[in-house]
């Protein structure tokens, strides 16, 4: 019994395939642009994520529970982007250590 929360998607790997191959079709995107594309996704959330915790300090906030995801969403993208991080970070090193 899954219920979709409002106001947020469920992300699957399927979605991230699709993703993918636009990204191949357009032929536009190099991976450099999909990263500053990503980061400026993650600073958008993190701001928004500031922005609600100071709404709920202050006693502005209108809806506590969408305040409440917004941070949610922030932290969670914040994860993902050092996991990304580290894992290419790993993969340089790995580089680096193959011999030719």
């Amino acid at each position: 019994m899954e219920k979709n929360i409002q106001g947020v998607n469920p992300l699957s790997s399927s979605d991230l395939i699709k993703k993918g191959k636009e990204v191949e079709k357009s032929g536009e995107s190099d991976f450099g642009e999909v990263l500053k594309e990503s980061l400026n996704e993650v600073n958008e959330l993190q701001k928004k994520g500031e922005e609600a915790m100071s709404d709920i300090a202050t006693g502005q906030v209108k809806d506590l529970h969408q305040a409440a995801l917004a941070i949610d969403k922030a932290e969670m993208s914040m994860k993902l982007m050092l996991e990304v991080r580290n894992k290419a970070i790993n993969a340089y090193k790995e580089i680096l250590r193959t011999q030719i």
